[in-house]
């Protein structure tokens, strides 16, 4: 819902600010007052196209600020919030500013929530919270797609759980429909696919490598090329730790074993050198268990002759194959042979793939046929009942000929939402032909067809906010009083603002609003400046009364407009 919205330098409108609400909102005035300036600004802030026109003579720039009320989790909120803009939460309910300035050199900036922001933000906002309708506007139904969706809000809830079943299964169709046929047009590069894996995994499964079996076969290979200098080095090192033969340098074990036999008599007249004495004991153990070791690894050596080696060798040239094919080493290679395993799973069990999804497809292609049927049924009997309550609208509209037929057609073919397209006709008088809205019929009563259509749709389908631009256009009288009951009957339910220059219609609203002209004189160049106001009840009677017969000082004119009012809520 629309709070507020200031105007300045708008045309003739210099700084205006228009308090609006929930309910019924009517803006008059006098012709070149500025009333039309109201909807530009509306225009403007729903990121309508901006004109240069617009701006006030010797202004720099025109603006048009409003204040909305959202929910915090609508579509509008969401794009606010997307768009870097801030929203003032309170219970249950969230406040957005919406800016647009339109410089005097046609140049033009938005802000949504008090942040810089594309226009097209203000427009996908605005189309979420105002329809307007006016003598040029576009039709908030004038797609076919958007007279489907209306159709299928006014069917109700048991073509809405038709529609939800209907959709999820054509998204599975239409999925397992496409699978099916991506199977069969590549199964011959699928056969091709399958056939080279089958032959690389018997490769490798006959080399059958083991899991860091490259790296422990380098290591085993530079020992191989070295075994005469590691067997020398492990018998000399060998030897000097404990010697077979006698020498002339005693080795490490005699020396150690020498210097714990010198402390341990010592020890007996001091306790640290009997320590010390201990742990030489230990480093003799630890000596001979190295000089063990090294021999052993020497007589290892000695058995470990060329054959071995060629064996190492001739494994690493056939494991060096597989990595030079598949992956930089053998474990990856084993990952890359583990994933093409499951692959080729796959396309080996592309027949049985493709006749459970042929049989999928069929089954759903049925169900989706029936569901179809079910929807096209609710769909021509709501559209039926649409047709005749806006039909009946239409005759209270001073067009008791014309008729809104709603054509539902089953094209034979399942689409998204079914196989039928919606389309709403109108035929402005008998014997016409059914014509496209927004052909066929004049501003006036286009405007006026909406408004039978918006009454109709507006408890199952509503938009926050409704702006009419001179619905009444072309009509007064009866007809006018009962576009006023309409308009009144459909701000029930949402929020209505409404230019008029009826009487009729103005009396049936909630808030009154005036634009007033302000004839320009010679100190500011003799522009004419217009200004708005809220108007009291009293000032709503005058006003009326102007409205009525030019003169709202005449008593008989007063009388009269106080007579629409209490008759306008009279209901």
């Amino acid at each position: 819902m629309i709070e507020q919205i200031q105007i300045r330098d708008l045309g003739v409108i210099t700084d205006a600010t228009l308090p609006l609400g929930p309910g019924f909102s009517v803006v008059t005035g006098e012709t070149g007052a500025g009333k039309t300036m109201v909807v530009t600004a509306l225009g403007l802030l729903l990121g309508a196209r901006s004109d240069a026109g617009v701006v006030r003579t010797d202004a720099k720039a025109a603006v048009a600020e409003a204040i909305v009320n959202v929910a915090p989790d609508s579509e509008a909120a969401r794009t606010a919030v997307d768009a870097g803009g801030e929203l003032e939460e309170y219970d249950g309910g969230a406040e957005l500013m919406l800016a647009r300035t339109v410089g005097a050199d046609g140049r033009s900036r938005a802000h949504v929530g008090g942040r810089s922001a594309p226009v097209g933000v203000l427009g996908r906002i605005g189309g979420s919270l105002v329809t307007v309708h006016g003598q040029s506007d576009q039709l908030r139904l004038r797609s076919t797609a958007a007279q489907r969706e209306a159709l299928d809000k006014y069917a109700g809830q048991e073509l809405e759980e038709l529609l939800g079943d209907y959709t999820a299964k054509y998204t599975r169709w239409r999925d397992a429909a496409a699978e099916v046929e991506e199977l069969r047009a590549a199964s011959r590069e699928r056969i091709r696919e399958a056939e080279s894996l089958q032959a690389a995994l018997e490769e490798i499964d006959n080399l059958d490598p083991q899991p860091g079996e490259d790296e422990a076969l380098k290591a085993e290979s530079i020992k191989l090329s070295n075994i005469e200098e590691l067997r020398a080095a492990a018998l000399g090192a060998g030897q000097c730790l404990t010697a077979d033969v006698d020498v002339d340098t005693p080795d490490a074990a005699t020396l150690v074993d020498t210097a714990k036999r010198s402390l341990e008599q010592a020890g007996l007249h001091d306790e640290a050198l009997q320590n010390a004495a201990e742990r030489l004991a230990e480093v003799g153990y630890i000596l001979a268990d190295v000089a063990g070791e090294l021999s052993s690894y020497a007589s290892s050596v000695d058995s470990e002759g060329p054959g071995r080696q060629a064996e190492v060798e001739e494994r690493r040239a056939g494991l060096s194959g597989l990595i030079r094919k598949y992956a930089p080493t053998i474990d990856e290679v084993l990952q890359w042979a583990g994933t093409s395993r499951e692959r080729l799973d796959e396309l080996t069990g592309d027949d049985a793939r493709i006749e459970a999804l042929d049989s999928e497809v069929q089954d759903l292609e049925r169900q989706l046929k029936v569901t179809s049927e079910k929807m096209t049924a609710l769909r021509v009997a709501a559209g039926n009942e649409l047709s005749g309550r806006v039909s009946k609208e239409l005759a209270a509209l001073a067009m008791p000929d014309a008729e809104l037929n709603v054509r539902v057609e089953d094209v034979g073919q399942l689409g998204p939402h079914g196989a039928d397209t919606v389309e709403l006709l109108l035929q402005p008088h008998q014997g016409a032909p059914l014509r496209t809205l927004g052909k066929g019929a004049s501003g006036g009563e286009l405007s006026r067809v909406m408004l039978a259509i918006e009454v109709v749709l507006a408890e199952v389908d509503p938009v926050p906010t409704f702006v009419f631009d001179e619905v009444d256009a072309g009509v007064g009288g009866r007809a006018a009083v009962e576009i006023g009951r309409r308009l009144a009957m459909l701000a029930r339910h949402v929020q209505v603002i409404v230019v008029t220059h009826l009487p009729q219609v103005a009396a049936f609203a909630d808030r009154h609003v005036t634009v007033i002209k302000t004839p320009g004189n010679n100190d500011d160049g003799g522009v004419t400046a217009s200004d708005v106001r809220l108007l009291e009840d009293s000032e709503r009677v005058k006003e009326l009364a102007r409205m009525l017969a030019g003169q709202e000082d005449s008593s008989s004119a007063q009388a009269h407009a106080q007579e629409l009012l209490e008759d306008a809520r009279a209901g």
